[in-house]
């Protein structure tokens, strides 16, 4: 069952943030897992808009996942995360 992984990014900044995003990529490679799609809203339809950014992660399976975000590689990010942006990262399965 194929698991995602659903970022709402509210950036405080820009310059850490890109730095952030540039590294991400390599964290995913050792769990073969993509990067579905990177966005910007332009509208809310329903409900107020809280982010700048979205992101969706997708992986094989929930282990996955959850072996990525434990993963040395990625918690070595986390704290150029929390200075760049307020980061929601919730897991789904499908």
């Amino acid at each position: 069952m194929a698991a995602y992984v659903i970022g709402r990014i509210a950036v405080k900044d820009l310059r850490k943030w890109e730095s952030y995003r540039s590294r991400v990529s390599e964290t995913l490679a050792p769990w073969q897992a993509e990067v579905v799609f990177r966005g910007k809203p332009f509208a809310a339809f329903s409900g107020a808009i809280d982010h700048s950014d979205v992101v969706v992660l997708r992986f094989a399976d929930a282990a996955a996942a959850r072996a990525w975000f434990d993963s040395p590689a990625y918690q070595a990010l986390i704290p150029l995360r929390e200075e760049a942006a307020d980061v929601t990262l919730i897991a789904y399965e499908s």
